[in-house]
């Protein structure tokens, strides 16, 4: 089984940054596809940033948020800067082991799912 395990959330001032980041145990993180997703309270899980051949980004949070893999460390992390009140959410990272030949921003197009790591931005 591939667990994956997000880090780096708590809480910031609007307009500050914050970095996550999505590790996993007993396998490189390099074959797949890792999508970062939020979900805030009563609301669904939202796609924000994908990296596989490519990047991709929520409209929302375009220009302030970016995805990058250190293979070193076998991280894929993920800065979010300037941030906002409505990035509030918990943030999970998911494994696309197709490496992204799946709809990036699908929650279906995941494999695993890490446990989340909340989010809180303060106005």
């Amino acid at each position: 089984q591939v667990q994956l395990v997000e880090s780096g959330g708590g809480l910031v001032q609007a307009g500050g940054s914050l970095r996550l980041s999505c590790t996993a145990s007993g396998r490189t993180l390099s074959p797949y596809g890792i999508g970062w997703f939020r979900q805030g309270p009563g609301k669904g899980r939202e796609f924000v940033a994908a990296i596989s051949r490519r990047t991709d980004y929520a409209d929302s949070v375009k220009g302030r948020f970016a995805i990058s893999r250190d293979n070193a460390k076998n991280t894929v992390s993920l800065q979010m800067n300037n941030v906002k009140p409505e990035d509030t959410g918990v943030y999970y990272c998911a494994a696309d082991r197709t490496y992204g030949s799946r709809p990036f921003a699908a929650v279906g197009s995941y494999d695993y799912w890490g446990q989340g790591t909340q989010v809180t931005v303060s106005s």
